[in-house]
């Protein structure tokens, strides 16, 4: 294998890594957060060794319906007034106005944060929306989703389905951050899920999106404890081990004993 294919394979930018030992605080985005949930080892091999995960394309049409939310709700910010899905689901809410709304909507330059102090980790992620509850006065997390399911779309099939755990977890996790920056949170949150319908006839130029929202009630408790394993991973000298539910480490390993 040529060094030229190694380096690909690996990061440049050393502030992407943890340096174990530093006193310069490192972050950690809500996306990695996930991956050492889901993989310590995977994690690891990237935030520590550098090893590159492989690139995956983007979600052109989710982007696009995400996109024209955030303008229909925007539109609605500016004016204070209730967006139409709130008055069909009776809610008392209108879209959060904040000066920093746009950053933390920015997962890659801006997003929320905070800083763990007792691991020196920044903790960051961006949200598609927050609206806020005039009755409790508190913010509601809002997540968007766009799909094409000939399954029409239920609270609790929603929640239940092994594809979405990690959407519960995203969740969770913006609560905690929210809260972290000192605002008052409500523990129910909700996924905004536009369901593109394939019942048409003809195509005609468009897809027709019925949307739903889908209460969750986040529990941000297991996240500091997960905080601190996290950095013990990180400051760890040792590869974890393989993960036999992980996609990838399986694969490596049976690459490994093939080779």
């Amino acid at each position: 294998m040529s060094d030229n294919l190694i380096k690909k394979g690996f990061r440049s930018r050393k502030n992407s890594m943890y340096q174990k030992g530093s006193n310069e605080p490192f972050t950690i985005s809500r996306s990695k957060f996930s991956n050492f949930i889901d993989c310590p080892r995977c994690f690891y091999l990237d935030r520590v060794k550098g090893l590159k995960e492989p690139s995956m394309p983007g979600w052109a049409l989710n982007s696009a319906v995400d996109d024209l939310l955030k303008k229909e709700f925007d539109k609605h910010r500016k004016e204070k007034t209730p967006h139409s899905i709130m008055k069909e689901y009776k809610l008392n809410f209108i879209p959060y106005d904040h000066p920093d709304i746009d950053k933390w909507r920015q997962s890659l330059s801006g997003g929320i944060s905070y800083l763990d102090k007792e691991t020196n980790l920044f903790i960051k992620g961006g949200i598609d929306d927050v609206w806020y509850d005039l009755d409790k006065e508190e913010l509601v997390v809002v997540d968007y989703k766009a799909q094409s399911n000939n399954t029409p779309v239920e609270t609790e099939a929603y929640l239940d389905s092994k594809f979405h755990q990690g959407y519960k977890r995203q969740m969770d996790i913006y609560v905690h951050i929210l809260r972290k920056m000192n605002f008052k949170v409500s523990n129910t949150t909700y996924f905004m899920v536009c369901n593109g319908e394939k019942t048409n006839e003809k195509f005609d130029n468009k897809i027709d999106f019925k949307t739903v929202l889908v209460p969750y009630e986040s529990d941000p408790s297991w996240i500091p404890s997960k905080i601190k394993d996290m950095k013990k991973t990180l400051e760890s000298d040792k590869v974890p081990e393989y993960n036999e539910d992980c996609e990838s480490c399986v694969y490596l390993y049976c690459n490994e004993k093939i080779n």
